[in-house]
């Protein structure tokens, strides 16, 4: 039984391919496009996905779309004429898209992929409700979706129980947390569905008292759990922008993108972020006490937000939680292909996701190709000698690009399209920015750590082996890892088993035995504006066009200086 689920057209397009009760593959287009959030129909990731598992088009018995376009045309036309004349310049815009191409999924797979078999449609947010729960290790739980919006819904309540999952409750466009947050974030000069996890991290700089009140403005919370959003000072239910004309009077002047920061923005994103916090806290209670489940799942874009993920541990009575490592869009396409698995053909077997690296992978003998290929200078390692120099190499301050296995399902770099570095530097972050990310100085970067060594710097209960958890350093660790330690004392830590990534777990180990410290900087393999790196020619192309000293791609290794300049070989 081969299923591929398939999303697009909003924003992350991606695939996902499923054979017999095993997840073959999965991966966003925007890794092989080199667009960053491409929001395409995922011709690339499919033709990945089928390669990978062998199978040609007539091969497929299922393919499912994670969201029913003829339910969301309805919405958005439904609120243009609701809010007509107002929207005849939004209805103008949308509507030769929709008429021309997302009307007609069916249509497209046939012209993409060659495609003439069963095609399904599955709910934006049971596809969401279905990533989360069915991928996850509990054999029941509450079950939360979170996001801007899909055909009406935004945000979801619901149970998972076995092998099924159902949604009870759910609170409709306009009302939406995301949007809420991205209309803030695009107030803020930051880009909707992009960068709303700069606005996360700028919030750490601010006082949430100032904007207090102009956010219980915009966004009210009941005492049943739910919210509703102030539609006078919002416009993107009739037009092009997302706060209408009191909106921006409510929290004055807006901001020029990539102009300078001021403490009057770090304010309003810290009265942002509080706020949505609240929100999604006040649901979380709501669906412990509706449901009487002791762990929750999430999913949604909204899930993205570690620190409102760390609130509902530290502020609930949920006693864990998990969140597939693609809890966005890109991710409806695998939880719509679980979602047929055992809901549409009721398998009464999961398919429990155990980690997170779905994606492409490349052989000893294609790395080697690659490398020789630029006609520089490596040299080929025993794989036991890789993380003793990774991790050496760390400790001498140099700047390690890490590409090792399948590379990673979602948006985080998880140690297999990674960047690593010293988190012991107190330098290292300004380093980093000014030789590779080249990015807002205000972010943080991340750590990682064996799991054994999580609570001993981490204030968390539980694993966090996806990168969607924020937790305060311990404060006797704060000054040993400053590096990754924000401003506020806290991080946002990947926890490593070393079954799931022995070679990445063993650069820790490695570091460890020199240092005494078992935490590293991991961030994403890419530069500012450009998806991580996927290929071997991606990591080449990184390492050798950016300030990155060292790459360690497979068993070869490559310095710097032993490139005749900072752009050859390209």
């Amino acid at each position: 039984m081969v299923i591929l689920g398939i999303s697009c057209w909003y924003h992350d397009s991606a695939a996902a391919l499923l054979s017999d009760g095993k997840i073959v593959g999965a991966a966003a287009e925007e890794r092989f496009s080199r667009k960053k959030h491409d929001y395409g129909f995922p011709t690339q990731a499919v033709e990945w996905v089928m390669e990978q598992g062998n199978v040609k088009p007539a091969d497929i018995d299922h393919v499912v779309f994670y969201e029913k376009p003829l339910v969301k045309f309805e919405r958005i036309l439904a609120s243009y004429i609701s809010t007509a004349p107002k929207s005849f310049a939004a209805y103008i815009t949308a509507m030769p898209l929709w008429l021309r191409q997302k009307l007609w999924f069916a249509r497209e797979l046939r012209q993409q992929a060659g495609y003439t078999g069963s095609v399904l449609y599955c709910d934006h947010h049971l596809s969401h409700a279905a990533g989360a729960y069915l991928l996850s290790p509990f054999d029941d739980a509450a079950v939360v979706t979170l996001d801007g919006v899909g055909e009406w819904a935004s945000t979801t309540m619901g149970v998972g129980e076995g092998c099924h999952v159902r949604l009870d409750r759910e609170i409709r466009f306009p009302h939406s947390l995301g949007l809420f947050y991205s209309a803030v974030t695009a107030h803020l000069g930051f880009k909707v569905n992009n960068d709303e996890y700069k606005v996360m991290g700028l919030a750490s700089y601010g006082d949430p008292a100032r904007f207090r009140n102009e956010m219980r403005e915009l966004l009210h919370l009941h005492d049943d759990g739910s919210f509703e959003l102030d539609m006078r000072c919002f416009a993107y239910q009739y037009g092009l922008a997302m706060l209408s004309s009191k909106g921006k009077q409510l929290l004055g002047p807006s901001r020029e993108p990539e102009s300078e920061i001021d403490q009057r923005h770090c304010d309003m994103s810290a009265s942002l972020q509080e706020r949505l916090e609240e929100a999604v806290v006040a649901f979380a209670r709501a669906a412990h006490a509706t449901t009487g489940k002791s762990r929750l799942c999430m999913g949604g874009g909204v899930a993205l937000n570690c620190v409102a993920n760390g609130r509902i541990l530290a502020d609930t009575d949920f006693e864990d939680l998990w969140i597939q490592p693609a809890t966005g869009d890109d991710g409806g396409s695998l939880g719509a292909a679980v979602w047929v698995w055992n809901e549409v053909l009721g398998h009464n077997e999961r398919i429990t996701l155990d980690h997170a690296y779905l994606g492409p992978g490349y052989s000893e003998q294609e790395i080697r190709a690659t490398v020789a290929a630029k006609g520089v200078k490596f040299q080929e390692l025993a794989w036991e000698d890789v993380p003793r120099l990774a991790a050496r190499l760390v400790h001498e301050n140099r700047i390690v690009g890490w590409f090792q296995g399948r590379m990673e399902w979602g948006p985080r770099a998880l140690g297999a399209r990674s960047i690593l570095a010293n988190a012991c530097n107190p330098a290292m972050k300004d380093i980093l920015n000014d030789r590779v990310k080249h990015r807002e100085d205000f972010r943080p970067f991340a750590p990682v750590v064996p799991v054994e060594n999580m609570t001993e710097y981490f204030d968390l209960p539980i694993e966090s082996p996806y990168m969607l958890l924020i937790g305060d350093v311990k404060p006797d660790k704060r000054d040993v890892i400053p590096a990754v330690t924000h401003t506020d004392g806290t991080a946002r830590p990947q926890s490593v088993r070393r079954e799931t990534n022995p070679l990445y777990y063993d650069v820790m180990r490695e570091f460890e035995r020199i240092t005494g410290v078992p935490v590293i900087i991991n961030t994403s393999f890419n530069v500012r504006g450009e998806p991580i790196v996927c290929t071997p020619e991606h990591a080449y192309r990184c390492f050798a066009g950016t300030g990155i000293d060292d790459l360690v791609i497979g068993r070869c290794w490559i310095r710097k200086e032993d490139i005749e300049d900072g752009s050859a070989h390209q």
